[in-house]
């Protein structure tokens, strides 16, 4: 007749004793590890929630002042990539945004239309809303004949109210300064171009949504804000 072998009640006892302690004091803690978002799951809260009315038409209208001598239509560049960006970051439907086509028709129609306002060349084209830039400095610069290029851009953005013309962003300066840059482009010129108007779309329409903080600063953008801190 075989011995039955004592069962291990010591052993059993010891570990159910250690997860209960465990989970008592590490358990919290776990449960907040858990609960805390990321650095990819933490936003940025958008400045001016653009796309809260979804029915709204907006006009972007940029100046490139003729002392720039760009040399390009960046007016155009810079137009196009912040549309992209707006549809594509923020979320707003591409047909409530007014094209370029139909803006550069009016200017060029339109006598005294560097005398509009904004909010006058906006009401004019049918706008709610008028995302107004003004390019403030441009310089692209090939290195040394060798086909790369370096450039930096600066420019201040508003947000217009057609019906009452007055400022809705942002709320406590008189416009949005930004500021980018990169030491070398690889493809060309106009891909230098694009580059340059592209970043300097998506730091000015990185206010408009809620932005994941990882996001937010990129390798371009020299406007020396302090994004770090931010939703802490």
């Amino acid at each position: 007749m075989k011995r039955r072998r004592p069962k291990r009640l010591g052993f059993y006892h010891f570990r159910f004793s250690f997860l209960a302690v465990f989970l008592l004091f590490g358990g919290c803690g776990i449960i907040s590890m858990l609960g805390k978002p990321t650095s990819h799951e933490m936003k940025i809260p958008a400045e001016y929630k653009l796309a809260e009315e979804p029915g709204r038409k907006i006009l972007i209208l940029v100046e490139q002042p003729g002392y720039l001598n760009a040399q390009t239509n960046v007016r155009y560049y810079l137009t196009e990539s912040l549309q992209d960006n707006l549809v594509e970051k923020v979320g707003l439907a591409s047909e409530n945004l007014i094209g370029y086509d139909k803006l550069a028709e009016f200017r060029s129609g339109k006598t005294g239309f560097s005398l509009l306002s904004p909010a006058e060349a906006g009401r004019a084209l049918g706008a709610d809303v008028v995302l107004f830039v003004t390019i403030e400095s441009y310089e692209l610069s090939e290195i040394v004949e060798s086909g790369y290029y370096s450039g930096a851009m600066s420019a201040w953005a508003v947000l217009f109210d057609t019906a009452g013309g007055g400022k809705i962003w942002p709320k406590d300066a008189v416009s949005k300064g930004v500021r980018v840059g990169f030491d070398m482009e690889e493809a060309g010129r106009e891909a230098a171009v694009e580059r340059l108007t592209a970043v300097c779309a998506y730091c000015i329409t990185r206010y408009f949504y809620d932005c994941p903080k990882n996001k937010f600063k990129i390798a371009e953008d020299r406007s020396d804000i302090s994004w770090e801190n931010w939703g802490k």
